[in-house]
């Protein structure tokens, strides 16, 4: 098993919450955050996989609107690292 797998609890967990992308999808609806297929489909299988989801884009383009309500839905905190240029792991670690 690998250490990025999912396993036991928390994957059931998460199959419970979000068995599938419309179900994705309507979750997020239900917090007044609209979903399009792509990113639906890029945050579910973030969840699955799982694997990170690196959301990358100019600053107000909606990147950490998007993760706000993912965090919601999984009843999860939300850590969000800003990067930018010259940031070492020190400093991200803060």
């Amino acid at each position: 098993m690998s250490p990025r797998e999912v396993t036991g609890e928390a994957a059931g967990e998460i199959r419970q919450l979000v068995p599938d992308i419309e179900t994705l999808a309507r979750r997020l609806a239900d917090i007044d955050y609209l979903v399009d297929e792509g990113l639906a489909t890029s945050m579910f299988l973030s969840l699955r996989l799982p694997q990170p989801l690196l959301l990358e884009g100019d600053a107000g383009v909606g990147n950490t609107e998007a993760a706000k309500p993912l965090a919601t839905v999984l009843d999860t905190p939300l850590v969000r690292l800003q990067c930018y240029d010259c940031i070492d792991v020190a400093e991200a670690l803060r």
